[in-house]
């Protein structure tokens, strides 16, 4: 027998080094582990505490009956705190679901919506799970193309072009994806989109350009190659045929240098339109050399050239020579549409911070002739756009100056404003931060119809 117990009592120890151990491992391993654990146990006790056969007999049973009571079933998993392998891949899957940044959707061999992304749901906002797709996305040819990929099992390309709220092209990737469960009722379809908007604007910028750019330089030299042939024939022994002749040919090949030079400004320009200029430039000098430089092409038209300026210098952040290509530019411009006999002012002062930007210096151009109709204001800075095509070609322009402006005002964090009325002339103002303030622009151009100031 046990002596009767102090009333206060020592903490009992542990029946025997790594129990608690052997009692976890009797549960997962079942009625015959903890009989196993419970005689070690049993064993355990009588050599330390002195028990009687009658109590440790007593507490093998209460081990037993614990170990099959807490013992899993043969269909329960056997750690419940360990996660399931399927669960864990589903996580996966949702995460990298989550972060591709194109559109994606999984449907079912109905065309039910399984999941999607983050991307998908901004395009297609109906999207709902277990609803059909054709409820949010309704392309007859995706939805045609789904059906030809669940009947032949070979991924397909087609192009999706919603018009609603912007117009946009994604070319969609449509592929059969078996797997998991579903692999009796069928494989599910994948539907990836890539967003091709950007690209085919980019690419039908350069189709134009290049349709533009061999029009322009196709005219002259269709010029030169028919005088060529007339004086190598007809015109071999006549000198007044070949004095004019010779005369022309000059004209077409000068414009075709300018159009060239135009073209390998504007490469330049843009190759360097993320560095801004360091330069500190005073506008007013280049004024001045700009004025006195069309002077000559003033008298011709019969045009005065008054070139106002406000006192002390404007100094602005710049590129010389770009901004002497934007006030050029910009007074040619005015000379040769501005009508003859009229007159041409450029203005150049300061202007104060207004409307969130900072104080800037303006280049203001103002002509007297027919003005610009409201409708071809906003194109007017496009390549080779023209109002009047031929009026254009017949004054040497070739259609390229207000985009150089444009690209070297956006260089130097400006703007360029437009500003006309027909039958009252147009004021065009190069706006460009002042020495100190050059800070990224609120809007890159902008072209308004009204009554020039």
């Amino acid at each position: 027998m046990l002596d009767p117990p102090d009333d206060d009592p020592a903490p009992a120890p542990p029946l025997l080094p790594g129990a608690s151990g052997a009692l976890s491992s009797a549960r997962r391993a079942g009625w015959r582990g903890a009989a196993c654990a419970a005689l070690v146990l049993l064993a355990g006790s009588v050599w330390q505490h002195g028990l009687d056969l009658g109590t440790g007999l007593a507490a093998l049973l209460a081990v037993v009956v614990g170990g099959l009571v807490a013992a899993p079933r043969r269909s329960e998993p056997v750690l419940r705190s360990e996660a399931k392998p399927g669960r864990t891949r589903h996580g996966l899957a949702e995460a990298l679901l989550a972060n591709i940044p194109d559109p994606v959707i999984l449907i079912d061999r109905r065309a039910l919506v399984i999941e999607t992304n983050a991307a998908a749901r901004a395009l297609l906002p109906s999207l709902r799970p277990r609803h059909p797709l054709s409820f949010a996305l309704r392309d007859p040819d995706v939805l045609a193309g789904i059906e030809t990929v669940l009947r032949t099992g070979e991924p397909l390309k087609t192009l999706y072009s919603p018009r609603v709220p912007t117009e946009r092209t994604f070319e969609v990737q449509i592929g059969a994806m078996q797997g998991g469960g579903a692999a009796r009722a069928g494989p599910n379809v994948v539907l990836f989109l890539r967003d091709l908007t950007s690209a085919q604007r980019l690419e039908t910028m350069r189709v134009d350009f290049v349709a533009n750019a061999s029009h322009e330089l196709r005219t002259p030299l269709a010029s030169l190659l028919g005088f060529i042939e007339t004086l190598q024939g007809p015109a071999r022994d006549d000198a007044r045929a070949r004095e004019r002749f010779l005369g022309i040919m000059r004209v077409q090949a000068l414009r075709m240098t300018r159009l060239i030079d135009d073209l390998l400004s504007l490469s330049r320009i843009e190759l360097r339109a993320h560095v801004p200029p360091t330069q500190v430039v005073d506008v007013v000098p280049l004024a001045r050399q700009i004025a006195d430089s069309l002077g000559v092409l003033a008298r011709e038209r019969g045009v005065t050239i008054a070139l106002e300026a406000e006192p002390g210098p404007q100094r602005i952040l710049g590129d010389r020579d770009e901004i002497l290509r934007v006030i050029e530019n910009l007074a040619e411009n005015a000379v040769k549409y501005g009508g003859d006999g009229g007159r041409v002012e450029i203005h150049v002062g300061s202007r104060p911070a207004e409307d969130g930007r900072p104080p800037q210096v303006e280049i203001a151009v103002r002509d007297e002739g027919p003005g610009i109709a409201p409708e071809h204001l906003p194109r007017l800075t496009e390549r080779f756009y023209r109002v009047d095509a031929a009026s254009s070609r017949q004054q040497g322009g070739t259609g390229l100056g207000l985009a150089i402006v444009k690209h070297i005002l956006n260089r130097h964090r400006g703007r360029l404003v437009i500003e006309s009325t027909p039958g009252e002339g147009a004021v065009f103002r190069a706006l460009i931060p002042a020495h100190g303030e050059a800070k990224e622009p609120a809007d890159q151009g902008q072209a308004t119809s009204r009554r020039p100031v």
